[in-house]
């Protein structure tokens, strides 16, 4: 059989907590790089947030695009 599903849980399951822990990883940083793309009036960055699902990544890029922004500002 090309797809037995119980043999494929069988082999996952050791790796089980490792999903939720990216589960996890990718939804904190997602709430809040959503939160601060709504509060700073950024569509584009809202929709490809909630969109994309890259492990935490663009969140991460936003998150640290803005505190740059917001530095070079209050210089």
């Amino acid at each position: 059989m090309c797809c037995n599903l119980e043999n494929f849980h069988w082999k996952m399951a050791p790796y089980e907590w490792l999903f939720v822990i990216l589960i996890l990883w990718d939804f904190t940083w997602k709430v809040i790089a959503l939160w601060k793309a709504a509060r700073n009036n950024q569509l584009a960055w809202f929709i490809c947030i909630a969109v994309f699902n890259t492990i935490g990544i663009l969140p991460i890029i936003y998150i640290l695009r803005d505190m740059r922004n917001r530095m070079a500002k209050e210089l």
